[in-house]
């Protein structure tokens, strides 16, 4: 029994292991890094959180029946979700310190940048934000999404594996001739 117990200790231990370890994306960590675009392009993002957009593409129709007009206000309402862990990638950088991410096949994306509220993590941004929520564009359509969506940010797979190297020698002396 005290053997199974083990056995499975190690195997959670090993699983966990190897999943990567997230960590925010920072003004800090960018600065430190010093990586071009280029280079950025090239690193694996992922979101903090969930990001709900929510575009409301409302529609008055009328209907003539017996002689009548009636009109009725029915709505139609997009709402695309963005799960916690949603990988992405970056595809430009519209001005300084801010990241323009995709996290499908098109082109929508959805811009990023430092927030000194959030110690430099590079969260979602909009065009305003209000106590309730914020406007963002996405795939050229302007869309809602709640405050909570500003707390969303980049997270990324950091490996501190610190490798030293060591060289040693053992000097035996000189004797003179």
């Amino acid at each position: 029994m005290l053997r199974n117990i083990l056995l499975f200790a190690v195997i959670i231990i090993a699983a966990s292991s190897c999943s990567p370890k997230l960590s925010p994306f920072s003004q800090r960590m960018y600065d430190d890094f010093g990586w071009s675009e280029e280079e950025l392009k090239s690193i694996q993002f992922y979101l903090s959180d969930d990001i709900v957009l929510i575009r409301d593409k409302g529609v008055d129709e009328s209907r003539i029946n017996d002689g009548k007009i009636r009109v009725e206000d029915s709505r139609r309402v997009e709402r695309i979700v963005f799960k916690k862990g949603t990988p992405g990638v970056l595809l430009f950088t519209p001005k300084d310190n801010r990241f323009a991410i995709s996290f499908d096949e098109t082109e929508g994306h959805l811009v990023f940048g430092p927030s000194q509220k959030h110690g430099g993590r590079y969260t979602l941004r909009a065009k305003d934000w209000d106590r309730r929520s914020g406007r963002v564009t996405y795939n050229g359509a302007s869309y809602s999404t709640s405050s909570s969506s500003a707390y969303a940010a980049l997270m990324v797979d950091i490996k501190k594996a610190r490798k030293t190297e060591f060289k040693s020698k053992n000097i035996k002396g000189r004797k003179v001739d």
